[in-house]
């Protein structure tokens, strides 16, 4: 264990960065280069302290890495940050997305360089933050801050709709937690604490869990996004640049099921238990509705959104039969699908930079110019369809265990999602990367260069890495989440006593 602040440093130092970046000045070209510079030598010095807190975590449950600094000591707000294995991996995953997203950008960019870095540096700090805190008002403050960079990155290098989807996003995920606020507040007075740990074993009377719950479920239905919740996901996805997508994809959309883990199961188990059923009927309509969609989509961004929607809903069902094995399979879901959306969308922005088309009909026959690519595509495409050997199969098959465990058909309706998963994918692979060559333009792409090799054998890395031996992630956080089932358990069996 270290002894000095290691969580406030992943948070103030892509600041830093920013603040760096944001007194660089002199010729443009000169500006945009040294900018690039700084942005990826910061995110990349977040990484390797993200992989030693890793090492050095030990696999036991409870928060570790305490800081806590008085703020509002008359009312208990605090800067408390702290992790237990499930927020450490999340970390993990945000330092690791985040030079990614850096390296991915670094020539598809042209205009106002030096604005998108400081916001990415910026975002980067809210993850980690989000992710970390201990304080419920303190989470609330860098879950809701997330919304500004994530706005701005969309609506200024976005696409011809940028605006409207940037201000869909930013409302409709800002009014989903005006009753998470008022549900905090709630939570406070009850409890007479601000304190995630002390909340955490806090009992809330039966009646007060049924009022506070449906506050909660609807913030962090609309981050996940559940349906009927979805709708400002596609088009925050079409419009946002390559690197926004991957971030919403592989990080901001894991907030919302972390929100599920860390609070609502945890704090409110009796409610959590009690609404379980309604939370079913919404998982599998997401997984089988977001399928069907995304088998009838013309635009390869949108289809990789849909299918986004119908990965989280395997998500919140795994985490809703309260079971350890579901629970487990949520979690590697959650991290495998962080690491495959944002490799799949890495994959259509390295199609659309050469061909500046998303439409499925334009292309055809890509292999025949791009077999690195189509490769890595394929690799990717087969992650997330559940192939084993990958990040997607640990996942999904813990999930369905638990979900049979709990009820037949519901492991009947996740395995039709699966399938149907697996027809859109490989329908997409087919239309795209097989097939006659159908224009001149195809003739001419090229295939990956250095740095998107590079960023691809990393994506595929850690894809084989949690399909081949995902005890090394499970080992982080089984702990915990044995403590947090038997926990729930004992409560909920003292409310129906």
């Amino acid at each position: 264990m270290t002894n000095w602040p290691i969580l406030s440093l992943m948070i103030f130092i892509p600041l830093f960065g920013a603040f760096i970046i944001g007194l660089i000045d002199g010729e443009d070209k000169a500006i945009n280069k040294n900018s690039k510079m700084v942005a990826i030598w910061t995110s990349f010095v977040v990484f390797i302290l993200s992989l030693f807190m890793w090492l050095v975590f030990p696999n036991n449950p409870g928060f570790y890495f305490i800081e806590e600094v008085p703020i509002f000591s008359s009312v208990g707000i605090s800067y408390r940050l702290g992790i237990d294995g499930i927020s450490m991996l999340f970390i993990v995953l945000s330092a690791f997305l985040t030079p990614i997203c850096i390296l991915a950008s670094w020539k598809s960019v042209k205009e106002r360089i030096k604005e998108y870095m400081i916001l990415f540096l910026i975002l980067e700090s809210l993850m980690i933050g989000t992710f970390s805190a201990l304080d419920l008002l303190l989470f609330y403050i860098f879950f809701e801050a997330l919304l500004i960079p994530m706005f701005l990155i969309i609506g200024i290098w976005g696409g011809p709709r940028r605006i409207y989807a940037a201000f869909k996003f930013f409302f409709y995920t800002l009014a989903g937690s005006v009753l998470f606020l008022i549900a905090i507040i709630l939570m406070a007075y009850n409890s007479g604490t601000f304190d995630v740990r002390e909340l955490l074993i806090h009992d809330f009377s039966y009646n007060l869990q049924l009022i506070l719950w449906p506050a909660l479920f609807i913030s962090f239905a609309v981050k996940t996004p559940m349906w009927p919740f979805h709708t400002w996901l596609p088009d925050a996805h079409v419009e946002a640049p390559t690197a926004g997508s991957v971030i919403l994809a592989g990080v901001l959309l894991k907030v919302g099921g972390y929100g599920f883990l860390r609070f609502s199961i945890p704090m409110l188990p009796s409610a959590s238990d009690y609404y379980s059923g309604f939370v079913f009927v919404l998982g599998v309509i997401a997984v089988i509705y977001a399928s069907l969609v995304a088998l009838m989509q013309k635009d390869m961004k949108k289809l990789i959104a849909y299918s986004s929607v119908a990965h989280m809903g395997y998500v919140i069902i795994g985490l809703f039969t309260f079971r350890r094995e579901g629970i487990d399979g949520a979690i590697i879901q959650m991290l495998s699908h962080g690491v495959v959306s944002a490799a799949l969308f890495l994959c259509i922005g390295v199609l659309y930079d050469r061909r500046h088309s998303r439409l499925i009909a334009d292309y055809g026959g890509v292999v025949e110019k791009m077999p690195k690519f189509a490769l890595f595509f394929m690799v990717f495409l087969l992650a997330s369809v559940g192939l084993p050997g990958t990040s997607g199969f640990v996942g999904e098959v813990l999930v369905l265990i638990a979900a049979y465990k709990v009820n037949a058909y519901l492991a009947f309706f996740i395995g039709l999602g699966i399938i149907l998963g697996a027809a859109y994918m490989l329908w997409l692979y087919k239309r795209v990367i097989f097939g006659v060559v159908k224009n001149n333009e195809i003739l001419k792409l090229k295939d990956l260069e250095y740095r998107e090799v590079f960023i691809f054998l990393s994506l595929a890395i850690a894809v084989f890495w949690i399909g081949i031996y995902p005890e090394s992630f499970l080992l982080e956080f089984r702990e915990d989440v044995v403590h947090m089932v038997d926990n729930f358990n004992n409560k909920v069996l003292l409310i129906n006593n």
